[in-house]
């Protein structure tokens, strides 16, 4: 049986990348996945190339901006009218900014936190009533190495994936004798659709990427997104259901 035969997940920055690496896994382990992004024309594509490649997938497409707080109660309502439940919250939208922190504006960090930490908390809010009645809900948040491991000119962006992680244990805390697990993976180096726009410019082509040898990690290679959407599956999956309050380090062994 697949292993999400039945489940009804929520899965946001699913129009590329990490997310629609995992909508793609979710949907071949049987699950029906309400798919959300800003993007509606990438949501699009990725959407159709998924019920091209799944035979008998259901995605609903949902177009929000994540980072407006009215946004998760109409995601969670629009999931449960196209399903009828919700067993699963993918939390994974992310934006970036390249600002130093003492040239950090105010609007860039109300950008940066809204979008990558406090739509995390709004759907997770939203979306509890539901998990809850679904009586083995889990909630899997995507963070990053750079929770642990900041870096010099992406200060924001780090301290957003920072309070995920605390954020995950507080909620798991919290949710414990409700049933529903919550969980978070943070993804080392991967190659996703951004970083291959960001390379362009210096003449690097994908495969150029997927075939260099890098030092961020001691596998020396960037992760292909599905390698990353394997340990978000299996915490959303029952077969762990003995996790709750953990961070798996998806990231190729990076170096310090």
């Amino acid at each position: 049986m697949a292993r999400l035969a039945g489940k009804v997940a929520i899965l946001t920055g699913g129009a590329g990348g990490i997310g629609a690496a995992t909508a793609e896994l979710f949907a071949e382990e049987g699950a029906k996945v309400a798919l959300v992004d800003i993007d509606a024309t990438a949501l699009a594509e990725v959407a159709a190339r998924i019920r091209a490649v799944v035979p008998g997938a259901e995605i609903l497409e949902i177009a929000r901006d994540v980072g407006q707080e009215a946004s998760a109660a109409t995601i969670v309502a629009e999931t449960l009218s196209a399903f009828g439940r919700l067993d699963i919250l993918v939390n994974n939208a992310g934006i970036r900014s390249y600002e130093p922190l003492d040239e950090a504006k105010a609007e860039t960090w109300q950008k940066i936190l809204s979008v990558n930490l406090l739509s995390y908390a709004y759907l997770a809010r939203e979306a509890l009533p539901a998990l809850r009645q679904a009586g083995k809900g889990a909630i899997v948040n995507i963070s990053s190495t750079h929770a642990f491991n900041p870096r010099g000119g992406m200060g924001q962006y780090d301290v957003a994936k920072a309070g995920i992680i605390s954020m995950t244990k507080t909620l798991a805390f919290e949710e414990a004798d409700r049933g529903v697990r919550v969980n978070a993976v943070c993804p080392g180096l991967t190659l996703t659709p951004f970083h291959v726009r960001r390379f362009a410019p210096q003449g690097k082509s994908e495969q150029d990427l997927r075939t260099e040898k890098v030092d961020h990690n001691i596998q020396r290679r960037w992760a292909d997104p599905r390698e990353v959407a394997w340990p978000i599956l299996w915490l959303a999956s029952d077969e762990a259901s003995f996790m709750t309050a953990s961070v798996i380090m998806a990231d190729g062994g990076t170096r310090v």
